[in-house]
């Protein structure tokens, strides 16, 4: 009797997959000073992203650590700054999230979550972002330093994906893998940190484990050509919930057959958990609730924040600048948001509450001790002016579709 061996794909614990699958698209329609590059531009890509996220019980995302590009500006580098608006102040209505009751506490938006990517040094590490309002309710907003590599040679970091709501290791909404990144060009090409934010369209999510259950989906079994296109080898046991990194052979004929799991979709990010307005050209002293997940300690060794659930503080805006990070445009608020794992932090302007619904007016790219006292005391963000408006218009009008 021979045996038939069963070939069952998911890839390996292993950076670099997505090599020649990505796509660039074309940005003939986008605003001049647009800059848009590839995360994931094919299936086949995204769904190796998805699943090196979900691999063996969710490893790498657990053991992902912030990324700790330098954030922490020098109080004496903080200085009131000139931004000013290029036009009429506008903004676009948030979408979805439904009313909660009166609470004396503050409601905890699900539109912001992690971002999760490979660095330079092929580790897994996160940041802060927000689901955004668009037509097709698949964009994202962070700092422009956690999609764009400012520390090597590459274009934007791999294996991107968004977690709305993570909280402890969990992904109540599933993971949203990105697919287009755009930025400002003098971000892109300069690293101009008055432009140090990015949009990034997000394929339909993909459903995640119900109370700590087995992961929505099954084996589809595919052609030998089919089973190529995909990268590393690997199994799925349902009944743990994990991916392993070993070929499963089963018993049958001499003929081979080959599998890769199919996912199942779970919808678009806005109408999971809606998408937040956004305001620009607004003006200086407004009052913003930030929302993010900061890690790490103060100055003076105090351990503040873990990173594992999401943390908010509240205050007025100011006009700032940065020498440290060459940034003459910055607004700034008082929080105490140390610098690991805040980047991208959302600013919600006018919040409400009740609809957990407001307009992002800022994302956090530093922090900075500005009386010295060896305590992080406020956020820094770009001012969100007419350019950036122009940027977010194309991201916002463009589709993205399934991976399932």
């Amino acid at each position: 009797m021979h045996t038939r061996a069963k070939h069952l794909i998911l890839p390996a614990i292993a950076a670099g997959l997505l090599g020649s699958a990505l796509i660039a698209p074309s940005a003939a329609s986008a605003a001049p000073d647009t800059a848009s590059d590839p995360l994931a531009g094919s299936g086949i890509a995204a769904w190796n992203v998805a699943a090196f996220w979900y691999a063996e019980s969710k490893a790498n995302l657990i053991a992902a650590t912030p990324y700790t590009v330098e954030t922490q500006v020098v109080a004496k580098h903080v200085s009131k700054g000139g931004p000013a608006a290029d036009g009429k102040p506008g903004k676009v209505e948030p979408i979805g999230g439904k009313p909660s009751g009166l609470s004396k506490n503050v409601n905890l938006p699900k539109t912001t979550g992690k971002v999760f990517f490979l660095d330079a040094d092929e580790k897994p590490h996160w940041c802060t972002a927000t689901s955004l309002q668009s037509h097709y309710r698949n964009l994202v907003a962070t700092a422009g330093h956690c999609v764009y590599d400012t520390e090597s040679n590459a274009a934007t970091f791999k294996y991107w994906v968004f977690v709305p709501g993570y909280y402890q290791g969990k992904t109540p909404w599933g993971i949203y893998v990105g697919k287009q990144a755009f930025t400002h060009y003098d971000f892109d090409v300069y690293e101009d940190f008055d432009r140090d934010y990015a949009f990034v369209t997000v394929y339909n999510g993909l459903k995640a484990p119900h109370d700590g259950g087995a992961l929505p989906g099954d084996w589809k079994k595919v052609s030998k050509a089919q089973y190529d296109k995909y990268r590393g080898y690997g199994t799925y046991t349902p009944a743990v919930n994990q991916f392993t990194k070993k070929d499963l052979h089963g018993p049958g004929t001499a003929d081979d057959e080959y599998f890769i799991w199919k996912f199942v979709d779970g919808g678009r990010l806005g109408d999971n958990v809606g998408g937040q307005g956004l305001a620009y050209n607004q003006k200086k002293g407004g009052n913003v609730y930030v929302f993010g997940y900061p890690s790490g300690s103060h100055p003076d060794g105090n351990y503040a924040f873990t990173g594992k659930t999401q943390k908010w503080c509240y205050g007025k805006t100011w006009a700032a600048a940065s020498s440290d990070i060459k940034a003459q445009e910055l607004l700034a608020v008082k929080c105490p948001f140390t610098g690991e794992g805040a980047s991208g932090s959302a600013w919600l302007y006018k919040y409400s509450n009740p609809t957990r619904k407001g307009y992002l007016n800022g994302v956090t790219i530093a922090v900075s001790d500005t009386d010295d006292n060896q305590r992080i005391d406020t956020s820094l963000s770009p001012y969100f002016d007419g350019e950036l408006y122009d940027i977010y218009k194309h991201a916002a009008n463009l589709w993205s579709g399934s991976i399932a």
